[in-house]
């Protein structure tokens, strides 16, 4: 029927590894959000390129816009954006702690 496997918890350079892997992975979603910003403050409200990353990091990092938005294309794009850019905080902090919780409860079970 059911065999029980049991697995050793993974050696620390391995959880160091895969933890790292995550990082990148978050790291990457979070530039692809901001290049999204970037591009689209640019392309909706015109903004020089210092600007449009200006306000595209403060809307992702929960801040809101810096500069005052002009046309109904821009406040479109910004409101869409901050709903976006919180969904995208939630799913990277969900990738960043995958492996530590992963980790926690593996060692949880070799407990007990």
């Amino acid at each position: 029927m059911y065999e029980k496997r049991r697995q050793n918890l993974l050696p620390r350079n391995v959880f160091i590894q895969r933890l790292a892997k995550h990082g990148v992975i978050a790291f990457l979603i979070m530039a692809v959000s901001l290049g999204i910003g970037v591009i689209c403050y640019r392309m909706f409200e015109g903004m020089p390129w210092i600007d449009a990353l200006l306000n595209a990091s403060m809307i992702l990092g929960g801040m809101g816009p810096v500069g005052e938005l002009h046309t109904f294309e821009g406040k479109l794009f910004a409101s869409l954006y901050a709903l976006f850019s919180g969904v995208v905080f939630l799913i990277s902090m969900g990738v960043l702690a995958a492996p530590i919780l992963h980790r926690f409860l593996h060692k949880f079970h070799l407990d007990s």
